[in-house]
């Protein structure tokens, strides 16, 4: 089977003209047909967003049945996190808390997600949904965490596997992390010398390609390209970047 994942790093559906606009959201998602959308930075009960539980409100919004929130940081009304909406069934979720120290708190929302088969049986497709820190110190601890996670630490290289989200890395010191020592591929490009990662920050002018997603297992990369669509320059401060998959 095909299965499109994209990742938006939705800056509370604020755009860069400072406006909540969560429709953008919506109709931005809505173009690309995503199968799971991996979100960050999505809020539940801040008055700058309404108070409104924004993740069930674009998961209902676009139909997407399945959906899972994690929560990262505690505002003083409010909290705000990651948040992953499938349309195939999510069987099992968890939080992973990735903070350093006395640093922002960071998470990966990870699911486990069935995916149709041959004839008929479901397969896992594990996903993890990430937002990691501003300081590349901060950051290479954050994966380390991350890679002792149960759910991380036990996963065989055959199982089809998704990392994907806003990696805030800007010299690509993580893709040897990911690429050399997890055998992890790039959907998204980038190795830091030849070949740069899709831009996706600012999205008004993109120069830096934090948004990223990885895979790895049985899956074979079909295509991946970022958000051309005009409105995606003013919905959020990042573009989304989309891959398909065949699931083999």
């Amino acid at each position: 089977m095909k299965l499109r994942v994209l990742s938006y790093n939705i800056h509370r559906a604020i755009g860069v003209d400072r406006r909540f606009r969560p429709e953008r959201i919506v109709e931005i998602i809505e173009s690309h047909d995503p199968d799971v959308a991996l979100l960050q930075e999505v809020d539940e009960g801040v008055p700058r967003s309404r108070e409104l539980n924004l993740g069930r409100e674009l998961a209902q919004a676009l139909g997407y049945e399945h959906y899972a929130i994690g929560h990262n940081v505690k505002l003083r009304r409010g909290r705000y996190g990651n948040a992953t909406l499938s349309r195939l069934p999510i069987l099992r979720e968890r939080n992973i808390d990735l903070t350093i120290g006395i640093r922002k708190r960071r998470g990966c929302q990870h699911t486990l997600i069935a995916v149709p088969g041959l004839g008929g049986r479901l397969r896992r497709l594990e996903v993890f949904n990430l937002h990691l820190g501003l300081s590349a110190r901060e950051r290479e601890k954050q994966v380390g965490l991350l890679q002792r996670a149960r759910e991380f630490a036990s996963l065989p290289f055959s199982v089809p596997c998704v990392v994907g989200g806003d990696f805030n890395d800007w010299r690509y010191r993580l893709r040897p992390f990911f690429v050399n020592m997890l055998a992890f591929r790039s959907a998204t490009g980038g190795d830091g010398r030849s070949e740069r990662a899709m831009a996706t920050f600012p999205s008004f002018f993109p120069q830096g390609g934090l948004d990223r997603i990885y895979f790895r297992g049985p899956l074979r990369l079909v295509s991946a390209r970022r958000c051309r669509l005009a409105l995606s320059r003013v919905a959020s401060d990042h573009l989304p970047v989309v891959a398909e998959f065949e699931v083999l």
